[in-house]
């Protein structure tokens, strides 16, 4: 199955989840008058759109190389990746935190707080089953490099995104609970706005850390190390190319990338056999690296053998 297949369905099952996620929680704010109930449900709602956007990048990344775009559209899915981080801020962080800090100001009784506690126990069970299937994913593909080591390097940003998004869901439904909880138990209602506050500030926490990974491939990140050392471990096999005076690796999308480079051949060498043996080389690396979807080698002189 393709990266592209195996984030898709992550992104359709997270959306299913939270559309049912919503739904309940929206229904429970207005009966318990819960802050925190609210944030979680806005949250949740933010999250269906956000799992849309994500869809609609995955799908626009599809798309051919046009005459306009030549390197195709593979960056797509990183716009709207950095969109969702933009409305995980704005839409759930930024509002949570100021619904927080208008229920501690201007605290009200929770209702039916053990209503609230079975829905937002219930959610946890649905959002811990999406984030489960999140971080089985990521182990498979990270190979066993350390985990966060992992979200941090990997080029996969829509299931980045879509583990971001469900596991600040599931750290903001506990603490939804903790604070209806207290608030219930106590009669302040200010608790109640303490957990809304603290949702807000993981949504935000979240959501700057996607737009800061996102960005980077947005500008034009260099592709995963391997690809280097395949380049170079490739070059050693070949007796007819001397080494690689250039390297430059662009990641142009999830599972596309681009390798531009300078490779010294032997003294007298005629153009004919320099350009098969270029030829041999692509083949040979796009075989070994099938992510490397556009190469570009030019033969070159080693600066000793200008004099």
């Amino acid at each position: 199955m393709s990266a592209h297949s195996d984030s898709t369905k992550h992104i359709v099952q997270s959306l299913l989840v939270n559309i049912t996620i919503a739904v309940v929680k929206a229904i429970a704010a207005v009966l318990t008058k819960s802050g925190a109930m609210l944030a979680e449900a806005l949250h949740s709602g933010a999250d269906c759109g956000n799992q849309v956007l994500l869809l609609v990048g995955v799908r626009g990344a599809r798309r051919a190389p046009t005459p306009s775009h030549p390197l195709g559209y593979g960056r797509d899915v990183y716009f709207w990746s950095f969109m969702v981080a933009l409305l995980l801020f704005s839409g759930g962080g930024v509002f949570s935190i100021y619904e927080g800090i208008h229920k501690i100001n201007h605290p009200e009784p929770v209702e039916k707080a053990w209503l609230g506690e079975a829905i937002l126990g219930f959610s946890l069970l649905l959002e811990g089953f999406a984030t489960f299937g999140n971080i089985k994913e990521l182990n498979r593909r990270r190979a066993g490099k350390p985990f966060m080591k992992y979200l941090r390097d990997t080029k996969d940003s829509d299931l980045v995104v879509v583990f971001g998004e469900n596991s600040a869901a599931v750290l903001g439904l506990v603490l939804a609970m903790i604070a209806l909880f207290i608030a219930d138990r106590t009669k302040d209602g200010r608790w109640d706005g303490v957990g809304s506050f603290a949702i807000g500030l993981v949504l935000v926490g979240v959501a700057v850390f996607l737009a800061v990974e996102v960005k980077s491939l947005l500008l034009g990140e260099a592709a995963d190390p391997e690809i280097e050392k395949a380049v170079h471990g490739l070059v050693a096999e070949h007796s007819d190319i001397e080494k690689v005076l250039r390297l430059v690796t662009v990641q142009q999308g999830p599972g596309e990338v681009m390798v531009m480079m300078k490779l010294a051949f032997p003294a007298g060498m005629v153009i004919d056999e320099a350009c098969r043996k270029i030829n041999e080389f692509e083949t040979n690396l796009r075989t070994q690296r099938p992510e490397v979807r556009w190469c570009f080698i030019e033969p070159d002189i080693p600066h000793d053998r200008e004099r």
